[in-house]
């Protein structure tokens, strides 16, 4: 298995819808052993194929929650059902997120609290996640991915313009732009 390049902010890749994925193969199963291994050496808790520049709607995720009970898979071909997010300010501390795709920086941002996930798994069978919380925030976040939406494209407008700010300011406004994780390091 293998450690993908996280594309950055820019990236066209990112920024359009994803394609559904038609081959049930061992180019598939490659394809997620080495995003499920990218996603932890980054650290994060999902990645989509985007993310690693390739353009099909399929998303890893792992989160350990406050009981220690681990939620982990892979949704290829998600649809996700969400309830209606509260009408609310975000809460800086409450509703902070990251991005894999905008490292480094976290931005508050109100999500729905459920959420109910349709996918299929590596075998093509059909299964469902009924989540809340964070892990409802973990799929909305990165069904986005799949859909070509950045959660800093979701930002209230003072969040939204800083995380403009420092796109523009780190060069991530450009195509291209990639990390390595447990290669580069960010905070330099």
């Amino acid at each position: 298995m293998a450690v993908l390049p996280i594309r950055i902010s820019g990236d066209p890749v990112l920024h359009s819808p994803a394609l559904p994925v038609t081959d049930f193969d061992d180019a598939l199963r490659e394809l997620v052993a080495d995003m499920f291994d990218t996603m932890d050496a980054a650290p994060g808790v999902g990645l989509a194929g985007p993310q690693v520049g390739v353009p099909l709607r399929l998303f890893t995720y792992g989160w350990t929650d406050d009981d220690e009970v681990l939620h982990r898979g892979v949704a290829i071909n998600p649809v996700l059902l969400i309830s209606p997010p509260p009408v609310t300010e975000s809460d800086e501390d409450l509703d902070a997120e990251g991005c894999l795709s905008f490292p480094g920086e976290r931005f508050p941002l109100v999500r729905s609290g459920d959420a109910l996930l349709r996918a299929v798994d590596l075998e093509g069978e059909p299964f469902e996640v009924s989540a809340s919380g964070w892990l409802a925030r973990i799929f909305q976040h990165e069904f986005d991915h799949l859909n070509g939406i950045l959660y800093v494209d979701r930002l209230e407008f003072i969040y939204g313009r800083r995380a403009s700010k420092v796109a523009r300011k780190k060069g991530w406004t450009a195509p291209g732009s990639s990390w390595m994780p447990g290669v580069d390091d960010l905070d330099a």
